[in-house]
């Protein structure tokens, strides 16, 4: 039987009146504390003054490169993902919207994040996963911000999300001063597939992209499993490391 909230949503004036709600309501601006319109966390200035990915990028890793070619290190150790694609640069102040999205739970920066990415850009992907939290982790936080990402960029693309595919069953020390081999090597067997991804193409989501050891790990799970293609689709990318690295 239908509910009153799904016979609401249909009546026609529904999305006008979400529209008009959306278009006026006012909150202020996360960075500069400016009123934001549009139900948004960040004013348009602020908004605009994001620093945007490099569009010369490596595909494979989207560390920028001149000319958008694969950078040397992908070409000698091609990794288990088909592709990257980073929207931002992990810099001030993209570093503390991510940390407070993160740490002090403003999830209106994950919407805001989802939009920022091209939806068109999952039509060779045939469904969306978040990075998985290990449990212990997921108690800690509260939520996982790769999932409230996934969801909204998953229904703007018309693409199932799948939120228990695979998980994260060993929980890995922090890695913020290790290597990237030593991170691949930390994160053996973290991940643990819980069906089949037979043929599929796969994005997946998180917020940032530093060495990408955990989406190599998660990467090589989904390829025993059967997937066809891993895509990522990371919020920021570290620029860190030398392309030819």
């Amino acid at each position: 039987m239908e509910t009153r909230q799904e016979a609401f949503r249909k009546r026609p004036w529904h999305g006008l009146f979400a529209s008009l709600f959306a278009a006026f309501a006012v909150q202020d601006c996360c960075l500069c504390g400016r009123p934001a319109r549009g139900g948004g966390p960040l004013c348009a200035a602020c908004a605009d003054g994001l620093p945007r990915h490099a569009a010369d990028a490596c595909p494979c890793c989207a560390l920028p490169v001149p000319g958008g070619e694969v950078c040397g290190r992908c070409l000698r150790k091609p990794p288990a993902f088909d592709s990257t694609l980073a929207v931002f640069d992990y810099a001030f102040p993209v570093d503390v919207l991510v940390q407070a999205l993160k740490y002090r739970h403003r999830l209106a920066l994950a919407g805001f994040f989802a939009r920022a990415f091209d939806a068109d850009a999952l039509l060779a992907v045939d469904l969306v996963m978040p990075m998985p939290l290990h449990p212990a982790r997921l108690r800690e936080r509260g939520f996982n911000q790769a999932v409230e990402i996934a969801r909204p960029l998953a229904r703007a693309a018309g693409l199932p999300l799948d939120l228990t595919g695979v998980a994260r069953v060993r929980a890995t020390p922090p890695q913020a001063s290790l290597a990237h081999d030593a991170r691949l090597a930390n994160l053996r067997k973290a991940f643990a597939a819980r069906r089949r991804f037979d043929g599929l193409r796969i994005a997946v989501v998180d917020d940032v992209m530093t060495t990408g050891a955990s989406l190599e790990a998660l990467a090589r799970c989904l390829k025993a499993s059967g997937a066809a293609a891993v895509h990522n689709f990371v919020v920021a990318r570290t620029l860190r490391e030398s392309c030819a690295a």
